[in-house]
């Protein structure tokens, strides 16, 4: 799946703070080779073959695959951070404010659908160090929400026996529709979003 396929009209341009054009268009191949084929099967070869280069223009910009990887991953890991944190300090109850981050966190999955794939299910395939960073990324996105919804439990909003529980199973929901999601299908991401903010909330008993 290319790049070239997600979904346009998403709130930013994709990669905008990637500089110079070269380490920005090395790392938009290495995301449509990785969401393509798999990080492992995926050569250094690959990557500056789509970006119309040579392989050793690669190394000018990144030491190794690995480092691209870890690159994409901290920019979308930062990214989805970035959009739970704008919805869970907006203004609103506790149900008003984990349906934007759904909606808003879904939308930004569903837009950035093959980047998505990559940034959230390619973890393993990073070295220790980079690993226990994006780890730490995503223990705070989950406080985020987890957060959310125990202050949506506490205002009686919510009927919520397994806070930490009910958190995972929340993000999983979201995340995993950057694995199906296409733009051939029938809802666009505003719609995917909408819906899975409907069946949170119903998740968490916010609506009656």
């Amino acid at each position: 799946m290319s790049t070239a396929e997600e979904t346009p009209g998403g709130e930013d341009a994709p990669w905008g703070e990637v500089t110079p054009e070269a380490a920005r268009r090395l790392l938009v191949a290495a995301v449509e080779a990785f969401a393509e084929r798999g990080y492992h099967a995926t050569t250094t070869r690959d990557i500056a073959g789509r970006a119309g280069m040579s392989p050793a223009a690669l190394y000018i910009h990144y030491k190794t695959k690995e480092e691209l990887l870890h690159r994409i991953s901290r920019i979308g890991h930062d990214k989805a951070l970035e959009i739970l944190r704008a919805a869970a300090d907006g203004e609103g109850t506790a149900a008003e404010r984990l349906a934007g981050a759904v909606r808003s966190f879904v939308r930004w999955h569903a837009e950035r659908h093959a980047t998505a794939r990559v940034v959230q299910y390619e973890l393993d395939a990073l070295g220790p160090v980079h690993r226990a960073e994006i780890v730490e990324l995503r223990r705070e996105s989950d406080a985020v929400v987890r957060g959310i919804i125990a202050e949506g439990v506490a205002a009686g909003e919510f009927d919520v026996p397994d806070v930490p529980g009910t958190t995972v199973a929340v993000l999983s929901l979201c995340i995993d529709v950057s694995r199906w999601f296409t733009t051939q299908g029938r809802r666009t991401p505003d719609e995917v979003g909408a819906l899975y903010a409907d069946l949170v909330l119903r998740m968490v008993g916010g609506q009656k």
